[in-house]
């Protein structure tokens, strides 16, 4: 399959396909005669499970160590669990600094309901908070 049905059979933009090719996530494509890729259903499946890895929010990096655990079926798949698991940390902390900004913006939210930026609670509130 050409590069536009592998991009959309993935939800993936061709310009993307073509970036994952460039740093190695995927394996260069063979091209046809007039010069353009051909995917098989393998990269379908890989280009697939890059784009799950990276919506759940894996650097590069980690979907290049991800991608070695998966080529290698007969492997220890403690490195995958450990990079999961690292990862799930990263994103708890950043759940408590967003939970925390949330709360920080309710407050500043409640104490305006209009009139002169004067007597405004948002504005007094983020000048205090950056004093």
């Amino acid at each position: 399959m050409q590069i536009g049905k592998i991009a959309r059979a993935t939800g993936t933009k061709v310009n993307t396909v073509r970036y994952y090719e460039e740093i190695g996530l995927l394996k260069p494509a063979p091209r046809s005669q007039s010069g353009r890729r051909i995917y098989a259903d393998a990269d379908v499946e890989r280009l697939a499970f890059i784009r799950r890895a990276r919506g759940l929010g894996f650097s590069v990096s980690e979907v290049r160590s991800l991608l070695e655990v998966s080529d290698a079926p007969n492997r220890d798949c403690k490195d995958a669990a450990t990079l999961a698991r690292n990862h799930l940390r990263r994103v708890e902390e950043q759940i408590e600094q967003l939970q925390a900004m949330r709360q920080e913006l309710i407050g500043l939210a409640r104490a305006c309901d209009g009139g002169t930026a004067t007597d405004c609670g948002i504005i007094g509130g983020l000048a205090r908070k950056s004093a």
